[in-house]
């Protein structure tokens, strides 16, 4: 992939709870880094401050799974969570990786899209080598022009305090993002569809119902609403377009069905692998593959 946008960086579940999905991601076979919470800065050059989330990642090197929580309802909340879980609670965030948040953000501008400039993120963790401070810069796309998620650009500044070796082995054997799909609302799908072919300058293919793009070492799948029944079988509806479903690729399918399994959480059979609905993942379908 060509331009400065070169993957997923991340996937956000928004909670109310994370007691909640740490309990069920855990035993899903997910191993999650300590809990850590964020220091936020609202606005482009302001230092960040003690914000209302913290967040638990299952890490696969390259992007993860966020699971952020509301932890402290009176903390400031500069990047306006609360009003989002105030809408709904759930797969609600996309953000995709890139190696410079200022030239993101101009081309972003550049192509007539209202962002939040470059903004800065802190919190700090646990390493082997004592206490240290992750880094990060971000770009928000202005939500009401995304009504399939809330939307963002981020950049590493301190990848390897991320990404630690000790946190990137899952007993269920997952080694990576491989796709998110996003449902989009008939009237919505080609203005959703054209906007992420510009952002990750790339052209639209079709598999069946699917219509996919090349997000570097994942891809995104977006399908019709009045279509996703074919692919997410009486799954929940929480929006007119609304981010959906993740693949997960693991090292053994039946190996990683079998940890989720005797969780007690059910499983059906997808192409050739298996499903974990929504219901049972925090609002995230949860598509297991090989890979």
């Amino acid at each position: 992939m060509t331009g400065d946008i070169h993957g997923i960086h991340h996937t956000g579940i928004l909670t109310r709870d994370l007691d909640g999905p740490e309990r069920a991601y855990t035993s899903f076979g997910f191993t999650l880094s300590p809990r850590s919470r964020h220091l936020l800065a609202g606005r482009p050059g302001e230092e960040p401050v003690p914000g209302c989330t913290a967040n638990r990642c299952a890490l696969f090197g390259t992007s993860y799974i966020e699971l952020l929580g509301i932890v402290d309802e009176s903390a400031p909340d500069p990047w306006h969570t609360r009003a989002m879980a105030d809408e709904y609670e759930g797969f609600r965030l996309l953000n995709l990786d890139t190696a410079d948040a200022e030239a993101a953000h101009r081309r972003l501008a550049d192509a007539g899209l209202r962002t939040s400039g470059v903004l800065d993120l802190e919190r700090d963790v646990d390493t082997e080598e004592g206490s240290r401070t992750v880094r990060a810069r971000a770009v928000h796309v202005d939500p009401r022009s995304t009504p399939e998620g809330h939307l963002g650009i981020a950049q590493h500044l301190t990848r390897r305090y991320v990404h630690q070796p000790r946190h990137l082995e899952h007993p269920n054997g997952a080694r990576g993002l491989g796709a998110v799909l996003m449902v989009a609302d008939d009237a919505e799908f080609d203005a959703i569809t054209d906007r992420y072919a510009r952002l990750l300058q790339t052209a639209p293919g079709t598999e069946g119902p699917l219509t996919v793009l090349d997000a570097g070492a994942a891809r995104l799948q977006i399908v019709r609403a009045t279509d996703a029944g074919e692919v997410l079988p009486g799954e929940p509806v929480p929006a007119p377009s609304y981010l959906a479903a993740m693949t997960i690729l693991v090292d053994d399918v039946a190996h990683a069905r079998e940890i989720v399994e005797e969780s007690g959480t059910p499983t059906r059979p997808a192409g050739d692998g298996f499903f974990v609905s929504a219901r049972h993942a925090y609002g995230a379908g949860l598509f297991f593959t090989a890979g």
